[in-house]
């Protein structure tokens, strides 16, 4: 593993907005590079990377199972009681998922280290699946790349596969915040996916789902909507007004509220119970727990956080980086602090995907920060030997 510089593509930006990649610049600082790369080889991508992905995702679903078993187990994840049932119910009938992104650190020197899984919401899907393929592609045109270089990305095809196992009966909506660039670019992508597989498809903003008289959820033309994609978290959505219609609405939510179990940070120390020791795994325990003050080093996080918000980082005891933010009420794990990759002040995070149960893409984001954030830089990947 190592980062490369290359001259960017003198049209990228011009592509980018062709194809409705108008956030490559978010609030005037730039999102993706064009001119710098992280190369893997081969044996390091399926050994290092891949493999150990899909492994991790067998085993998160080995810990939802054991949480849908255990009440006090949902309650401790802060699971509502309420929905408690809704989510139980929607693992037990195998409510079928769509994607999910895993946060790993690797630094080319030993296993990868899961960081959190990205299970319900994740964006950075359009950047992974297709922005960054066409980079590959053009720099093996002109030569930047050699013309054997690869990259782990299956992405799309696997997407438009996964979407062949939902009805194409109902229309499919697909409902985001449409004010944001990234959530209504990452919604209509993903439609775009969906109409590959067969489906007809509606993007509405996720503030205009109404609902009838029946408990049924409805769009701007009154039509039921019996099939959902939304790009908004379980952990929210269970806390809405609107919650206690979620069970008798007849809607099928992609993802299913179950994803609700993977997508909490307290997955990261039932994961370090249940398989003590695993090499990809890092010792994380819920912050109540006295082995948490036993890590000198460490990340504390809280149970649901986005774009990296509420995140501490203590060495030797010591708190000696932090990132504000607006959670945190749900409590907070512990995780033993790993090494990022780093190259000229700039620290990597991987994400591999995982599509249906298949692991088979990556993107690289990287900051001058150790905690990755919403503006924290989108770098493409090259496979070279």
């Amino acid at each position: 593993m190592k980062r490369i510089t290359l001259p960017e593509r003198e049209d990228w930006r011009a592509k980018a907005e062709a194809v409705g990649f108008g956030f490559h610049e978010m609030y005037g600082e730039p999102y993706w590079l064009d001119d710098a790369a992280y190369v893997f080889s081969l044996a390091e991508i399926a050994e290092a990377i891949e493999d150990p992905s899909a492994e991790l995702h067998v085993m998160c679903m080995e810990v939802a199972a054991d949480v849908i078993r255990d009440p006090a187990m949902m309650t401790k994840l802060a699971i509502p009681e309420p929905m408690q049932e809704l989510v139980r119910t929607s693992f037990e009938t195998e409510e079928r998922h769509l994607y999910g992104r895993f946060d790993l650190a690797y630094d080319g020197t030993g296993p990868a280290k899961l960081l959190e899984y990205n299970a319900d919401t994740p964006t950075s899907i359009f950047e992974s699946a297709y922005f960054q393929y066409n980079w590959l592609t053009d720099n093996i045109a002109l030569g930047s790349l050699p013309e054997d270089a690869d990259q782990f990305n299956t992405i799309q095809e696997t997407l438009v596969e996964a979407f062949r196992a939902f009805s194409n009966e109902p229309i499919f909506h697909f409902a985001a915040y449409t004010e944001s660039d990234e959530d209504r670019g990452t919604a209509a992508y993903l439609m775009d996916c969906a109409i590959q597989a067969g489906h007809r498809t509606e993007l509405l903003d996720i503030r205009e789902i109404g609902i009838d008289a029946e408990e049924r959820f409805t769009d701007l033309q009154d039509r039921t909507i019996e099939l959902c994609f939304k790009l908004y978290p379980w952990e929210d959505m269970l806390r809405e007004p609107f919650a206690e219609h979620l069970g008798r609405s007849g809607t099928q939510f992609v993802e299913p509220p179950w994803k609700t179990i993977l997508s909490n940070k307290g997955l990261l120390p039932l994961l370090w119970d249940r398989f003590p020791g695993h090499p990809n795994l890092l010792p994380a325990f819920f912050s109540d727990d006295p082995r948490a003050d036993a890590l000198q080093n460490a990340v504390r996080k809280p149970l649901h956080s986005r774009e990296g918000e509420n995140v501490t980082f203590i060495e030797a005891g010591l708190v000696t980086e932090r990132s504000d933010g607006d959670y945190g009420d749900g409590g907070f794990i512990v995780q033993e602090m790993t090494k990022l990759f780093e190259s000229e002040g700039n620290h990597a995070v991987l994400g591999t995907w995982i599509v249906g149960n298949t692991a088979c893409g990556l993107g690289m984001r990287e900051d001058r920060s150790r905690i990755t954030r919403n503006l924290s830089r989108f770098v493409p990947h090259a496979i070279i030997g």
